[in-house]
C-alpha cells in the first residue's frame, strides 16, 4: 500500500456482472482494496426468493464464492484487503462458506461479517413505537399501503467495515450497506478519519458513488460511445483516494473501455436526486466537486465538500404487489385506434369488466408509419397488462382469453409475447427510521463489536450550503438545428418509483445556453409522454451539469412498472435523440 493513497478498486456493478473481473483486477496490476457491489432493490428478492426454495442458510449471492476461490491465494500474497456487500440477507453464512474455501487452500486470512440490517424481526416493534415507514417518494405509510413487507433492510454506512478492518480483517462481508460504504470504509481505515471528517469522507463518497456501477465509469454505457477505443475487455475502475478525500479515477494499463471527464461526470450524475447526496455516514454535495484530466485513462476529483449525516437510516422494503398478466399485441396498417378499442373492449367484457383488477394497464405505442416501404413500418404495438392479489384473476383464465381471440377478432392478429402470469410483483417501498434503531455488529474472531450510526454520536452538526446561481445565456445572431446528443451528454436510471436524467455540456460555453435552454417545461415539451410527471431540475455548474428528477415514472419501482423501458436507462438517449435549434457560436465548442 502506497503511503500518500489507497488504490481501491470494483469488480462488481450488478448480480451477474463479469466473473473474471475479480481476478482480472487483482492480478492485472497494484490494489489495495478489492470491493465488489451486487445489491440492488430486486437484488433483495431475489434473494429472499433463494432462502425460501434452498434452505435459511442461503441468501446470499452465491457466484461471490466462485471469485474468491479464484482470488483468495493472491489477495493473500499481496496482502489485498476484500470487501463485499454479497452476504445479502444472510452475510453469516456467506463468511463460514468464504472460510471453508480457506481452509481448503491452506490460507490464513481473517473473515469478519456485519449484521444489523434487516429489520423484519423488528417491524411490529418499531411501528409500535411510532415508526411509519413513509414512503419518501410518495408520502404514504407502510400500514396504508395494503401490502405484505417481505424483506427491510437499512441501508448501513461505513464504520462497521473500517471496525473489521482495524481488528484485521482481510475480507469483510457485508448484508445491505450503502453501495459506496464498502469503498468509504477502508478509505477511513487507511487514513484512520474522524467521524466528523466530513469533506474527506464526502469525497470517499463521490469515489465510491463513481465506481460503483463497475464499467459504467470506464466507458459502459456511454453516451458518447464513439469515443471509447475499445469495447473488448472493458476495464474495471480503480479509485486511488489521498488523505483529504481527493482521488483519481483510472483502470488497469492494457484494458480497454475510457476513463474521461465525460465517463465520470456520467457516472456521477447516474441515479441520484439532488446534488446533496445522502449517506448514513456524511452527506455529499457534489455540487462543489472538480473534475480534472491529469494523463490519458486517469481523472482527478477534488473539492467535494460535506455535511453532517442525517438522523433516520434510509430503509428498503420489499412488498408483495400481487400479481399479474399481460401481452404485448402487434397491430398493423390501417384503423389502427380502432383495432386497440375493439380487441381492448372485447377482451374486458370477455373476462367480466375492468373494475375486479386492482389496476389495468393499456398503452397504445405508434410505432406505425403513413405508406410503409416495409411490413415492420406498418406495426404499432399494444401493451395490456392487469394486477390483482387475486393469483386466479390473472392466471391461466385471463391467459387464455387473450388467446381466444386470436381468430375471432382484428384483422393481421399477432403478438409479441405470450400471454403469461409473470408471479409475484415487487413493490420497492423506500423509507427512513429513526437512526437510534439501528444495531449493527461487527463479528470477528469470535467477538461481536456494537457499530453505533455517527448521528448517535451527538458530533456537532456542520452542513454546508451553496449560494444559488444564474448563468447569463448566450447572444446569437444564428441558430443551427442540430440532435441534441451532438452536443450533450446524458445518462439516466432508476430511483425506486422514480428516475433520474442527468444531462452534462462539455463545456462551460455550451452549459451556458444548456442552463438557460433545459427548463423542466422545456423537458416536457420535447419529451412529451413524461408532460404528466412531476419533475424536478437540479444544478450542478460546477461540471456543467443538470438533474431532472422524474417522480413516480416507474410507479412502485422494481417489478412494479408496466414501462418497457422498467428502469429508465434509455431515457437519456431518448432525449439525445430530439433534434433543437442552438446558437451556431457553440457548435465549434464541442
Amino acid at each position: 500500500m502506497e503511503n500518500n493513497l489507497i488504490k481501491i478498486a470494483n469488480c462488481s456493478g450488478f448480480y451477474g456482472d463479469k466473473l473474471s473481473a475479480a481476478k482480472d483486477l487483482v492480478e492485472g496490476g497494484p490494489i489495495d482494496v478489492l470491493t465488489g457491489d451486487y445489491l440492488a432493490e430486486l437484488t433483495m428478492t431475489i434473494l429472499y426468493g433463494q432462502k425460501l426454495q434452498r434452505g435459511e442458510d442461503k441468501g446470499y449471492v452465491g457466484t461471490f464464492l466462485k471469485q474468491v476461490k479464484e482470488i483468495a491465494k493472491t489477495c493473500s500474497e499481496k496482502n489485498i484487503k476484500i470487501v463485499t456487500n454479497a452476504g445479502g440477507l444472510n452475510p453469516k453464512s456467506m463468511a463460514n462458506e468464504i472460510e471453508k474455501i480457506l481452509k481448503e487452500q491452506a490460507l490464513e486470512m481473517k473473515v469478519a461479517y456485519i449484521d444489523g440490517d434487516d429489520l423484519m424481526p423488528e417491524m411490529s416493534n418499531l411501528i409500535g413505537s411510532g415508526e411509519k415507514f413513509i414512503n419518501i417518494d410518495k408520502n404514504t405509510s407502510l400500514e396504508d399501503s395494503g401490502y405484505t413487507p417481505l424483506t427491510s433492510n437499512v441501508y448501513l454506512g461505513a464504520w462497521g467495515i473500517k471496525e473489521a478492518l482495524d481488528n484485521g480483517a482481510d475480507i469483510v462481508v457485508c448484508p445491505r450497506v450503502t453501495d459506496a460504504a464498502v469503498v468509504i470504509g477502508p478509505a477511513a481505515w487507511k487514513y484512520n478519519w474522524d467521524r466528523n471528517n466530513y469533506d474527506a469522507l464526502a469525497g470517499a463518497l463521490a469515489a465510491g458513488h463513481i465506481i460503483e456501477c463497475g464499467c459504467q465509469a470506464t466507458g459502459g454505457n456511454y453516451a458518447f460511445f464513439k469515443e471509447v477505443p475499445s469495447f473488448d475487455n472493458v476495464g474495471y475502475p480503480i479509485a486511488e483516494i489521498y488523505e483529504d478525500g481527493s482521488f483519481n479515477i483510472t483502470k488497469h494499463p492494457g484494458t480497454g473501455g475510457l476513463v474521461s471527464t465525460g465517463t465520470v461526470t456520467a457516472q456521477l450524475l447516474y441515479e441520484i436526486s439532488s446534488p446533496a447526496y445522502i449517506n448514513p455516514d456524511v452527506i455529499a454535495h457534489f455540487d462543489t466537486l472538480k473534475i480534472e484530466e491529469l494523463e490519458k485513462d486517469k481523472v482527478h476529483i477534488s473539492g467535494c465538500r460535506g455535511s453532517s449525516p442525517p438522523k433516520d437510516h434510509k430503509v428498503c422494503i420489499n412488498l408483495s404487489g400481487g400479481h399479474r398478466n399481460g401481452m404485448e399485441i402487434i397491430l398493423t396498417g390501417m384503423d389502427i385506434e380502432e383495432k386497440a378499442k375493439v380487441f381492448t373492449d372485447t377482451l374486458f367484457n370477455s373476462v367480466g369488466g375492468k373494475d375486479q383488477f386492482d389496476e389495468v394497464f393499456i398503452e397504445l405505442h405508434r410505432t406505425d408509419k403513413e405508406n410503409p416501404i416495409t411490413n415492420e413500418e406498418a406495426m404499432a404495438s399494444l401493451v395490456i397488462s392487469v394486477k390483482s392479489t387475486n393469483q386466479e384473476l390473472v392466471g391461466r383464465l385471463f391467459s387464455a382469453k387473450i388467446i381466444e381471440l386470436a381468430l375471432a377478432n382484428i384483422p393481421g392478429f399477432f403478438a409479441q409475447t405470450s400471454p403469461k402470469s409473470s408471479g409475484p410483483v415487487i413493490v420497492y417501498w423506500p423509507a427512513l427510521v429513526d437512526s437510534k434503531y439501528i444495531k449493527e455488529k461487527v463479528h470477528i474472531d469470535g467477538q461481536e463489536i456494537e457499530v453505533i450510526p455517527t448521528s448517535q454520536l451527538g458530533l456537532e452538526e456542520i452542513y454546508y450550503q451553496r449560494e444559488p446561481i444564474k448563468i447569463d445565456n448566450i447572444k446569437s445572431s444564428s441558430n443551427s438545428e442540430v440532435f441534441f446528443g451532438d452536443l450533450f451528454g446524458t445518462r439516466s436510471g432508476d430511483k425506486g418509483g422514480c428516475a433520474n436524467l442527468g444531462v452534462w455540456a462539455k463545456n462551460s460555453t455550451s452549459f451556458s445556453f444548456l442552463y438557460n435552454f433545459l427548463t423542466v417545461e422545456k423537458i416536457k415539451e420535447l419529451m412529451p409522454d413524461l408532460s404528466k410527471y412531476e419533475i424536478e431540475r437540479f444544478e450542478l455548474p460546477n461540471i456543467n451539469s443538470l438533474n431532472f428528477y422524474i417522480h413516480d415514472i416507474l410507479q412502485d419501482g422494481v417489478s412494479s412498472n408496466n414501462r418497457k423501458d422498467s428502469q429508465a436507462k434509455s431515457l437519456g438517449e431518448y432525449l439525445r435523440a430530439k433534434k433543437i435549434l442552438v446558437p451556431s457560436e457553440i457548435l465549434g465548442e464541442t
